[in-house]
């Protein structure tokens, strides 16, 4: 005889299975009027957004790889968020980072040309919020968090095109 399993087991889905209200996935595609290395050059100095993305409040390098980035959007709330570098590939024009401190997961641009002088920069992220506050908030403000989440990527996309409209010195 095999092994006996209670009515209740039989019915307990597999956690490791189950959507969880504090997870996030988000994707946004920035099309940008410069040539994709040009692009991929600014995107690599995540230590340089809080000169033309206004929500990232301050960055710094704190190791060769590794970051910590201070992010508020339009709720009052300031994320802090470590970053570790996974992957940094200029020809393949792809970054992607592990992410930590108020939300954990990973975020990745690839960047890609579009036409013959643009480019398409896909941001990619998934994280599960981590500050006790979010974790309250992520089920019935969900919809505010990704309204918060559109305004801040919207507004990055013009603040770098800002600066790439600018001499190349600029950036």
């Amino acid at each position: 005889m095999g092994p006996r399993r209670t009515a209740r087991a039989d019915r307990t889905p597999d956690p490791r299975r189950l959507p969880s209200v504090h997870r996030f996935r988000f994707r946004t595609a920035w099309d940008l009027d410069a040539p994709p290395d040009r692009v991929y050059a600014v995107l690599a100095r995540a230590e340089d957004y809080p000169r033309w993305w206004p929500q990232v409040r301050r960055a710094e390098r704190t190791g060769g790889h590794t970051g910590t980035a201070y992010i508020r959007s339009a709720l009052p709330y300031t994320l802090r968020v470590t970053t570790a570098e996974l992957v940094s590939d200029p020809r393949g024009g792809i970054l992607e980072a592990a992410l930590g401190g108020d939300m954990e997961g990973w975020a990745r641009w690839t960047v890609r040309p579009r036409g013959t002088t643009g480019t398409r920069a896909l941001y990619e992220q998934e994280v599960e919020v981590r500050r006790p506050l979010l974790r309250r908030l992520s089920g019935p403000a969900r919809p505010l968090l990704h309204l918060n989440h559109a305004l801040m990527m919207r507004a990055g996309r013009r603040g770098l095109a800002r600066l790439l409209a600018g001499p190349p010195e600029a950036v």
